[in-house]
């Protein structure tokens, strides 16, 4: 038999020599495996290679984008462009230099998942700190290379849908599903593509094959295109004839990439559990077969829609439960029910099923609810509380058992419970405020929700005055002093300046009847300790001093705040902001000061008020910690002006410190009464070159500096100001008064503190003087004066004839205070070294009395000498 026909070889020449014949058996003699017999060489083109290794990385991003490992895929990514920049030159070649289709999807597919992951500000911040890295690492590069592509991400966006370039698809369709069972085509050499072959001419082309392996490759090659040994002595088909087929065999690979995609996504929803997804078109999801109510000869009645709600409820809270059908069937059963007028007992239970859905709809209960759920929820509560209304013979409550329901007759009794549901609903809508951007019109807009809040919190209490229990009214009580308390009502003012009738109704006497039933009703502390903190707050607000300083010296809150609940601590730190910031107006310095100052102390007014997270330090909070306290932040319209509170407790510090400090400038035992403020001051005088002020501080710390001097028009300036007046005093809501009550305190302090320093140069001083220095009338000279002298605090008397000062010259000069200084540092020194000698010494027993009476009788005397100064410097410490 011939070796054409055993070996199948494309060689049919009978040129072939017998040399040739007795070379091929020489093969043989090198025996293979099996596996290696099957390779075989495949040859491919400079755009299969480079295009290959594009594809192969955007695979690794794919797979890396699942996972979410940034780092890898920056790596990978700076490989794809490297590999584009190789691939260029094919680009230019083959594509005309446009971008392949695939690889610009790659781009907006990345760009859209970074963009995504860095919108998600609670997963970056559960990321790997390697991640994070990464993230941003990404982020900018991908933004500086896609600038690049500009006109070719436009035009994928405009039709994302489209697939693929063909040809790229059709070279990489064996890469990426290796199930097909096509066979993998080897293009043809271009003279074998440009003119058909004919075999009786083939002998020719043997002598221009150089070696038998070149040989063995194209028959190789040949044993691929030929199936059967029929076509392989067919005539070939036409140009037309392959064009043809290879369109025909085009079709067919889309399509059965089309069915390998439609059973992939079959697969993964069957391993998701989480049902199929919706064939969507023209952007409009298809709506799936509903499933049917009732029968269509079922006879509608009560007991029936009863048993399908309840079958309903039933699925709640299982796993392969969809709750958006859940709601949207139980608002079908409404409308059955509203169609066959089952009466108003039968649709207020329906819509108690449809809230507590809605409520359910959102998984996590630390995520607010989306806004288009929050408005059905809004429609359905108000809808429920108007039927209560227009039929009061209808009775809710918890202690209704199903058995005991009537839903057919009047009078009606359901199982619920209104008041939960409008606490949860309360709580939806500061979830809601605080997800929102505080300075977007969208917080503005969820903003207007709270009138409807409020007239649904409104609806609630006239229900539950009907037929509510004492508690349940103390607990809507209190839902209605929340949303009041902080709110500033003009009209408060108003009646107190006799320009309202005394009949108006304010917000401060509603207050003061909620508060009061709480007080008398409430069997928890917790509410009562609430409504009082409120009641405070709310008098606070409208200058109501002396009542918010009872309340508060009454209650003894102050002894045990710090037993309760973290969202209760809050309110109080925000009821003493408020109350000094009350005292502050009042004038009442020493008050707004003490009040303060255990929020300013701290250095972090912003979280103690709920305000907002300082910056964390060596991961003082866990990740827990940190959720936690951000669910207890206030929304943005409850916030107080953090400047405005450190603005008043810097100028109090300074109306009590700098006279305290001129006053005992030698004590050795000086105090200090405000930390923060000798902090500024310190601060300043480190500072090698101060220069005009410009913050708030700086104003504060150089009025203090006039105020020293016995300056107060200074000082007065550099505390009202143009750039003061906005920032702090314009915040107020009678900016002018706190403006003149200011400068006529800082006239005060700056004349006190300048007799303390000053008093010392003066034999007497004239008060008409003094009264023409600081602008001051006579009387009130005369009284700070006299209180002075009275309290001790200046060594002088008052000429009434001659209206002078007499300053007696019983104070130590600056010499003598230092001696007096150095004289107490001795003999406490002395008294130590004692002490020592006394323990090392065996005699200790017998000499202790006689020594002790030495020191004793030392320090009667040293007493003795500084009995005088001790009375004259005396801090009187009641006053402040």
């Amino acid at each position: 038999m011939s070796r054409f026909f055993a070996t199948g070889s494309d060689s049919d020449s009978d040129s072939s020599t017998e040399e040739e014949v007795v070379q091929r058996p020489t093969v043989p003699v090198y025996t293979f495996s099996d596996e290696e017999e099957e390779v075989k060489r495949v040859v491919r083109s400079t755009k299969e290679k480079r295009y290959e290794e594009l594809t192969n990385l955007i695979k690794q991003i794919r797979n890396y984008k699942k996972i979410k490992d940034m780092s890898s895929m920056l790596t990978s990514f700076e490989e794809l462009q490297r590999a584009y920049v190789k691939a260029l030159p094919v680009v230019q070649k083959e594509e005309n230099g446009q971008t392949p289709r695939f690889y610009t999807r790659c781009l907006v597919e990345l760009e859209d998942f970074i963009t995504e992951v860095w919108e998600d500000r609670e997963g970056r911040k559960n990321m790997s700190k390697n991640n994070s890295k990464s993230l941003s690492s990404i982020r900018q590069k991908l933004r500086k290379y896609l600038k690049e592509f500009d006109q070719d991400i436009a035009k994928f966006r405009e039709n994302p849908d489209l697939p693929d370039d063909e040809e790229e698809e059709d070279k990489r369709e064996p890469e990426i599903d290796s199930d097909t069972e096509q066979p993998i085509k080897i293009s043809q050499r271009p003279s074998e593509r440009s003119k058909p072959t004919d075999e009786g001419n083939s002998s020719s082309d043997s002598d221009d094959w150089p070696s038998d392996s070149d040989s063995s490759s194209d028959s190789s090659e040949d044993e691929e295109k030929f199936t059967s040994m029929r076509e392989r002595f067919l005539k070939k088909a036409t140009d037309k004839d392959d064009d043809e087929e290879k369109e025909r065999k085009k079709e067919e690979r889309k399509k059965e990439r089309k069915d390998r995609d439609k059973r992939k996504i079959r697969k993964e929803d069957e391993e998701d559990g989480e049902g199929e997804w919706e064939t969507v078109k023209g952007g409009m999801a298809i709506p799936s077969e509903k499933p049917k109510m009732f029968a269509k000869d079922a006879e509608i009645n009560t007991s029936l829609v009863i048993k399908k709600l309840s079958e309903i409820i039933a699925a709640r809270g299982k796993k392969r439960t969809d709750r958006r059908e859940q709601i949207e069937l139980l608002h079908e059963l409404q409308t059955v029910a509203d169609q066959h007028q089952l009466g108003p007992a039968v649709a207020i239970k329906i819509k108690f099923a449809i809230i507590s859905a809605i409520f359910d709809y959102n998984p996590k209960v630390s995520d607010a609810m989306k806004p288009e759920y929050w408005t059905k929820l809004l429609e359905r509560i108000a809808e429920m509380l108007d039927m209560l209304e227009a039929n009061p013979n209808i009775f809710i409550s918890d202690s209704v058992t199903e058995d005991t329901e009537s839903l057919e007759e009047p009078p009606f009794r359901i199982r619920g419970c209104v008041l939960t549901s409008l606490e949860r609903l309360d709580d939806e809508f500061i979830k809601l405020l605080k997800e929102c951007d505080p300075h977007s019109n969208e917080y503005i807009e969820r903003l207007k929700d709270e009138s409807k809040v409020s007239a649904i919190i409104c609806k609630v209490q006239n229900y539950l005055e009907r037929y509510g229990t004492p508690t349940e009214l103390c607990r809507i009580y209190l839902r209605k002093i929340e949303h009041l308390y902080y709110k500033f009502d003009p009209r408060v003012l108003q009646k107190k300046a006799g320009e309202l009738p005394a009949t108006e109704v304010t917000s401060v006497d509603e207050m003061d009847k909620l508060c009061k039933y709480i007080y008398a009703k409430d069997a928890t502390d917790r509410l009562r300790t609430r409504a009082i903190l409120s009641h405070i707050y709310h008098h606070a607000l409208h200058d109501n001093w002396f009542q918010a300083r009872d309340l508060v010296l009454m209650s003894h809150l102050q002894e045990n705040i710090q037993h309760s609940d973290p969202s209760t601590q809050i309110l109080y730190n925000r009821m003493m902001a408020h109350l000094g910031l009350c005292a502050f107006r009042h004038a009442n310095i020493k008050d707004a000061h003490n009040c303060l100052v255990d929020l300013m102390m701290t250095g972090k007014p912003k979280e103690l008020l709920a305000q907002g997270l300082l910056p964390q330090r060596q991961n003082e909070r866990s990740k827990e910690q940190e959720k936690i306290e951000k669910q207890r932040q206030m929304p943005f319209h409850m916030h107080i002006n953090l400047e405005l509170l450190e603005c008043v407790y810097l100028v109090s510090a300074m109306l009590i410190e700098i006279p305290y400090m001129a006053a005992h400038e030698f004590d050795a035992r000086r105090r200090m009464i405000s930390k923060t403020f000798y902090q500024q001051l310190r601060s300043s005088e480190r500072q090698s070159l101060v220069g005009p002020p410009e913050s708030m501080r700086e104003h504060v710390v150089a009025a203090a500096k006039a105020m020293r001097n016995g300056h107060w028009a200074a000082c007065n300036n550099y505390i009202i100001n143009e750039k003061m007046n906005a920032k702090v005093w314009d915040l107020f809501y009678q900016a002018d008064a706190v403006r003149s009550m200011l400068t006529r305190l800082i006239k005060e302090e700056t004349l006190r503190t300048y007799l303390f320093t000053y008093s010392h140069v003066y034999d007497s001083i004239s008060m008409t003087t003094l009264a023409e220095m600081f602008e001051l009338s006579k009387a009130v000279v005369h009284s700070t004066i006299s209180k002075m002298i009275i309290n001790e605090e200046l060594m002088a008397s008052l000429d009434d004839p001659s209206q002078t000062v007499v300053m007696h010259r019983s104070e130590p000069s600056r010499l003598q205070s230092l001696a007096l200084q150095l004289a107490d540092k001795v003999n406490n020194f002395v008294d130590s070294n004692e002490r020592i000698l006394e323990t090392k010494q065996g005699n200790f027993f017998l000499r202790s009395a006689n020594q002790g009476v030495f020191r004793n009788e030392r320090q009667n005397y040293r007493a003795g000498t500084n009995e005088n100064w001790n009375r004259q410097r005396r801090d009187n410490r009641r006053d402040y």
